[in-house]
């Protein structure tokens, strides 16, 4: 059985260094930078939080990479800010594939850890407001359930093989 892991969050959270920890703790593996994923389109692009077709086309190109890696039996890690909406249309995508298991980790931090850590990064690649905005649509998004929350607030990032363990252990965060 192969397993896709959607890692969520919004920025600053730690979701690429989460992603490319599980890649390396898994046997056969791969993965997708959603962010790398929605800059495919060059000009005419517009910002996925903002434009749909963006939005719809990012996710369309994540799902047909996703099909395309379990065609070949490897298990998939989606790093990618996705809200409970966009998981559960993955989920959906994917429902005429048998004997895969679709896992869906949302990280999550207080206020203070987000920006603390959105200092920590590169001055270009700094999330500001933006960080602290999706921190609110997550929080305040209905269909997300409590079981796909991790709050990752109080780890440092040499606990890191505890939070995999965490997500690789735990059968709350099974969509499928």
């Amino acid at each position: 059985m192969n397993t896709v892991y959607i890692i969520s969050g919004p920025a600053g959270v730690g979701k690429s260094t989460t992603s490319k920890k599980l890649v390396k703790n898994l046997t056969r593996s791969s993965y997708i930078s959603g962010d790398t994923v929605s800059h495919i389109p060059v000009m005419g692009r517009g910002k996925p939080w903002l434009d749909k077709d963006t939005n719809d086309l990012t996710w369309k190109n994540i799902r047909s990479i996703t099909e395309n890696l379990l065609d070949y039996e490897y298990d998939v890690v989606i790093d990618y800010v996705t809200f409970p909406r966009e998981a559960h249309w993955l989920k959906e995508q994917l429902m005429n594939r048998q004997n895969i298991k679709i896992v869906y980790v949302v990280l999550l931090v207080d206020q203070d850890t987000i920006q603390y850590r959105d200092q920590l990064r590169q001055p270009e690649v700094r999330m500001g407001e933006r960080s602290l905005i999706l921190l609110s649509e997550f929080e305040n998004d209905t269909e997300l359930a409590e079981s796909n929350k991790l709050y990752t607030q109080s780890y440092s990032v040499e606990q890191l093989d505890e939070i995999i363990a965490t997500i690789l252990e735990d059968d709350k965060f099974i969509l499928r």
